[in-house]
């Protein structure tokens, strides 16, 4: 009998036998042995067995629940199995993921929240131009975050820089008619510009600094100013301040006379004001100069009564003496700057002779108006005193030298002194208190003294 073999040894890394089922197929000849390639490691990889365990290459489907596509590889048979290849250099193929597109419901972008808030104040417009920015910066965060919300940032600037164009347009409008309104407001006692005649108070109680508002109040009461003239300055642009108020210094006492003729009825504590235009109030167009009576102290009120005294007031005899009276009185205003003859001869022969002139024309009106018996005569005797004074100042005009001057300066200013006209005036029912002014009796020592006497 002979003794079968033992078996051979198992070793622990040696597969058992297996089922019919699990064993592989027998294995085909070997391939004929190649040359050994060396290793490149920029080589794309070789090709690999189909592991017959990995999942199928993912092919995109048609449809999100369709029916799954084929595998290209057939089917293994039943009961067999290949084993698995080596592992690829690159590592396990991940499954692909799903893009967005595959959901079944799309997620909305985020509404941008600076597109409402531009879109709500150019509805209201009630901060112009706000809406104008808060769309800017929402255009661009929608372009950066991809958010929703272009139209209504859109339309929110549309309407806010509608809103602002109305807005500009308004205030530009309400600004034009700001002037006209404080102006009309004279009538309701609250004027910028009172009007001729009218009296006021100012807001500070004071003529100095700028006005922008005063209240009219009756003249019969205690006031800070009464307006006697107003002056309408040309158009074109604004000529500066130097040249606004030179012009309204020149305007305003050339026609103080014009509304009080009598100027020995004005105390000598009141003195000129005027109101001009600024170059914010021209630019809306204010023209006006305002000619003013205040006191002379600008802090102080004038007291009741008007100062008025013109044809409204006056009768026609008291208007007649008056006129004739300015005749005079603008002449001897006109002296030369120069305060003793020495320092200019010309000039003060020249006003000499202006006022021999105005002498003449003053004595022509006084003879040729018809007084009333109670005047008549003063005003004669005061005729009497012009016609001589006026010799005196014709001899001055042409003296050769400063004493020959004097002399017939000081004859001629004695002649027509304030104090030989009250009779005159007291018959007429003028004022007989002669203003002070700034002048002697001296004689020799100036001889531009007669100039601002009123007669």
């Amino acid at each position: 009998m002979s003794i079968p073999p033992p078996p051979e040894p198992q070793g622990p890394f040696t597969q058992g036998p297996e089922s019919p089922q699990d064993q592989p197929p027998a294995p085909g000849p070997s391939p004929a042995p190649q040359a050994a390639t060396p290793y490149n490691p920029y080589a794309p990889p070789e090709s690999k067995p189909q592991d017959p365990y990995a999942p199928p290459p993912y092919t995109q489907p048609q449809l999100p629940y369709g029916t799954p596509p084929q595998s290209p590889y057939a089917p293994y048979p039943q009961g067999s199995h290949t084993p698995p290849g080596p592992p690829s250099p690159y590592g396990p193929q991940p499954y692909q993921t799903w893009g967005q597109g595959y959901t079944p419901y799309n997620n909305p972008a985020p509404l941008n929240g600076m597109s409402v808030a531009a879109l709500v104040l150019g509805i209201l417009c009630c901060i112009p131009g706000v809406g104008v920015v808060l769309g800017l910066i929402a255009l661009n965060q929608i372009k950066k975050r991809g958010e929703r919300g272009r139209s209504m940032a859109a339309a929110g600037m549309v309407l806010s820089a509608f809103g602002l164009m109305v807005w500009v347009l308004g205030a530009t409008g309400a600004a034009t008619g700001l002037w006209d309104d404080m102006k009309d407001s004279a009538r309701n006692n609250t004027s910028a510009s009172p009007a001729k005649g009218e009296c006021f108070d100012a807001p500070n109680g004071s003529l100095e600094g700028r006005a922008y508002d005063f209240d009219v109040v009756p003249c019969s009461v205690e006031h800070d100013g009464e307006v006697f003239a107003v002056v309408q300055m040309d158009g074109g642009g604004y000529p500066g301040d130097k040249e606004v108020t030179a012009t309204a210094d020149d305007k305003c006492y050339a026609l103080q006379d014009a509304y009080a003729m009598d100027g020995w009825a004005v105390p000598d504590d009141v003195d000129i004001y005027y109101v001009t235009p600024t170059s914010q109030s021209w630019s809306l167009g204010d023209r006006e100069i305002t000619c003013v009576f205040g006191n002379t102290d600008e802090d102080a009120s004038l007291p009741g009564g008007s100062l008025r005294n013109d044809a409204t007031t006056l009768d026609q005899d008291q208007v007649a003496y008056l006129k004739a009276a300015h005749v005079l009185n603008t002449a001897l205003d006109s002296a030369p700057d120069a305060q003793y003859v020495e320092d200019d001869l010309p000039g003060h022969r020249a006003w000499a002779g202006r006022v021999s002139t105005a002498l003449t024309r003053q004595a022509d009106q006084l003879e040729g108006h018809e007084w009333p018996a109670a005047s008549k005569q003063p005003v004669a005797d005061l005729v009497k005193d012009l016609r001589a004074a006026q010799k005196e100042w014709a001899k001055a005009a042409t003296a050769s030298d400063a004493d020959e001057f004097y002399a017939h300066y000081d004859k001629g200013a004695d002649l027509i002194d304030p104090k030989k006209s009250v009779t005159a005036r007291k018959a007429l029912g003028l004022a007989t208190t002669p203003p002070s002014y700034d002048g002697n009796d001296s004689g020799g020592d100036g001889g531009g003294d007669a100039g601002g006497m009123e007669v």
